[in-house]
C-alpha cells in the first residue's frame, strides 16, 4: 500500500523505521523528499563537511518564491536506542500499540516533522497546489550531534543565495504534559567556562613547600555558586550557574598538586548578553581571587546567546490555532535547554511547538496517535490564518 503523506500516522511509521542515527541520514531525508517533490516543492540536499566531525546531509525544501516567507525547521537524526532488550518493541519497527506509536524519533522529533509535512501538504491541497507567499522545511542530520554541519550552515548557504525567512516554526517537542501546554518563545544563553587555579606541588607533609589550589579554587567556586545573578525578568526565570565538573590531575594522596580545575555551565536571561554574563563571571573571579591570592585562567565557550520573539503575529496566530485545536491556552515560555532556534533567530523570528516531550531519549519512546492528528490540525489552521493575514 502506498503511502499517504498526508496521514501524520503512516509518515511518522515510516520515518521511524529509517534508521537515521545521528549522523546518519538512514534514508529519511530521501523519504521527505520523495514525497515533497511531487506537490511541487524543490529539494536541495546539501552535505556540509568540517575537519574532526562527520559529514552531514541535509535538506531544504522550499514551495513559492514570494514573501511572507514561512519556515519550518526540524531534525531527522536521532539519538541511539540504547539497550536493545530493554524496549518492549524494536526501536526502529514503528509499531503501533494501545493508540500509541512507538519507536526512537516518535517524538524527538520525526513525529513532529511529519505532523508538519502532512499539515502542509493538506494546505496546499485546498489552495489549489500552492501557498500565497512560500512555504519552506530546514531538514538537518545532525541536530543531536555537534550541530555544526547542520542548521548554523544551512542558513548561512541560504544567505548566500539571496533568500530571506519571514518566520519560522522549530518542531521541536515543547510541550511538557499535554498538547498545547508550551509555546517556547525564546531560550536562555548558555555558556561555558573553566577555571584553572594553578599552585605549586609539593608533600603533603611539608605544606609550607607547596602551594595547593584546591581551598582556592573552593573559594572562588563558592562566591560564584553563592552570588545571586539577577532576579529574572518578565519572560525569563533567573539566571543560574551550575559547577558541572571538578577535576584535579592528581591520584597520590600525598602530593599537592599544582593545578585544580572546574568547569561551570551558565543558564541566562535578557538581562545579559555573551559579552556582559562573561565580564560578570571574570568579575566574581576577581574578587574572590584577590582575598586568597589565586593565580588562574579562565576560558569561555558556548553556541547560543538568549533570545526572545516578542508577541507579534507570529506567537499570536500559533496560539490562537493551539486553543482552536486543544481548549488550551499555551504558556510563552522561555524555559529548557537548548534547540536549533538558537540559530535561527539570527534571521527571523521563531518559536517553537511541536509534541509532548514525555519519552524523548527514553526507552520506548512513543507518541499517542491522537496527539499527531491534533498537532497536524495546530499546523494546518496555523498555515490558513497565518497566509490570511498576510
Amino acid at each position: 500500500m502506498a503511502l499517504d503523506p498526508r496521514d501524520p500516522v503512516a509518515l511518522t511509521q515510516a520515518l521511524i523505521r529509517c534508521e537515521s542515527v545521528t549522523p546518519d541520514e538512514g534514508g529519511a531525508l530521501s523519504l521527505l523528499e520523495s514525497v515533497l517533490k511531487p506537490a511541487g516543492f524543490t529539494c536541495h540536499r546539501l552535505t556540509f563537511r568540517e575537519a574532526g566531525t562527520p559529514d552531514v546531509e541535509n535538506l531544504y525544501a522550499r514551495i513559492g518564491n514570494t514573501a511572507p516567507h514561512l519556515s519550518f525547521a526540524g531534525h531527522t537524526d536521532v539519538v541511539p536506542a540504547g539497550d536493545i532488550d530493554a524496549w518492549t518493541v524494536p526501536p526502529f519497527s514503528g509499531e503501533i500499540r494501545d493508540g500509541n506509536l512507538f519507536g526512537r524519533g516518535a517524538v524527538d522529533m520525526k513525529g513532529g516533522v511529519a505532523c508538519f509535512v502532512s499539515a502542509a501538504l493538506r494546505h496546499l491541497a485546498e489552495n489549489g497546489g500552492k501557498p500565497k507567499g512560500s512555504i519552506s522545511l530546514l531538514i538537518t542530520g545532525d541536530e543531536e550531534g555537534p550541530s555544526i554541519n547542520g542548521t548554523a550552515k544551512l542558513l548561512d548557504w541560504l544567505k548566500a543565495g539571496g533568500e530571506t525567512l519571514d518566520a519560522c516554526i522549530v518542531g521541536e517537542p515543547s510541550n511538557p504534559e499535554a498538547l498545547g501546554d508550551e509555546i517556547k518563545i525564546g531560550r536562555r544563553g548558555s555558556v561555558t567556562a573553566e577555571i584553572v587555579v594553578h599552585g605549586r606541588q609539593g608533600h603533603a607533609a611539608y605544606p609550607q613547600k607547596a602551594d595547593n589550589p584546591i581551598p582556592k579554587l573552593v573559594r572562588i567556586l563558592d562566591r560564584l555558586s553563592s552570588t545571586e545573578i539577577d532576579l529574572g525578568t518578565e519572560h525569563f526565570e533567573p539566571s543560574n550557574l551550575q559547577v558541572t565538573v571538578l577535576s584535579v590531575p592528581n591520584r597520590a594522596s600525598n602530593v599537592i598538586p599544582a593545578d585544580a580545575r572546574a568547569t561551570l555551565n551558565i543558564r541566562y536571561n535578557d538581562t545579559w548578553r555573551r559579552p556582559t554574563i562573561e565580564a560578570w563571571v571574570r568579575e566574581q573571579c576577581a574578587a574572590a581571587a584577590a582575598t586568597i591570592g589565586a593565580s588562574y585562567d579562565i576560558t569561555f565557550a558556548g553556541t547560543g546567546d538568549v533570545f526572545l520573539t516578542s508577541p507579534g503575529v507570529l506567537v499570536e496566530t500559533l496560539s490562537a490555532a493551539v486553543v482552536a485545536e486543544t481548549g488550551r491556552t499555551p504558556a510563552l515560555t522561555t524555559g529548557g535547554g537548548t534547540s536549533d532556534a538558537r540559530f535561527i533567530k539570527d534571521v527571523c523570528p521563531v518559536v517553537e511547538f511541536g509534541l509532548v516531550n514525555k519519552t524523548i531519549h527514553a526507552v520506548d519512546e512513543h507518541v499517542p496517535l491522537d496527539d499527531l492528528a491534533r498537532l497536524t490540525a495546530i499546523y494546518q489552521r496555523f498555515l490558513a490564518v497565518y497566509f490570511a493575514t498576510k
